[in-house]
């Protein structure tokens, strides 16, 4: 989208609706259904301003959590897609544990329908660890790093 400078592309197909535009800040927000009884959740790159740990997983039991720690905030994946650390796989991993981050800091990239997804912690700390394997699949709401706030 940034390369042919689109801001919205939209494809509707015996009811199939899939709409991407680009959000304030360049990231792509991207929604999908059928109708009213979709299967399908619309999902957005994190760019509301509540904080990440607000989104809750789809499916509960994948990652329900035993107990949540104090102080620690979970960076969660905004969508389903794969989970890359780096830009490729040359490049130097975005963030590692001890790695300091600020709201906007790029944590990783979620690549989903082609799309290249940079997905920011949101949060202010310093990351504990990476809770995804390199090129993993993702669900929506699932945690990804967890971070130390402060």
């Amino acid at each position: 989208m940034k390369r042919s400078e689109l801001s919205e592309f939209a494809v509707e197909e015996e009811g199939f609706k899939l709409k991407i535009r680009r959000g304030s800040q360049g990231i792509p927000v991207v929604s999908a259904g059928r109708g009213s009884n979709s299967p399908f959740v619309p999902v957005e790159a994190a760019q509301s301003s509540a904080p990440a740990q607000s989104a809750q997983p789809v499916n509960p039991g994948a990652a329900a959590p035993a107990k949540e720690e104090e102080g620690v905030i979970y960076v969660k994946s905004p969508m389903v897609g794969t989970f890359y650390r780096a830009a490729s796989p040359e490049s130097k991993a975005f963030a590692e544990a001890g790695t300091k981050v600020v709201e906007n800091t790029v944590v990783c990239i979620i690549e989903a329908m082609k799309i290249m997804n940079e997905i920011q912690a949101e949060v202010k700390g310093t990351v504990i660890e990476a809770l995804v394997e390199n090129g993993q699949p993702v669900e929506y709401g699932q945690r990804l790093f967890k971070v130390k706030q402060g």
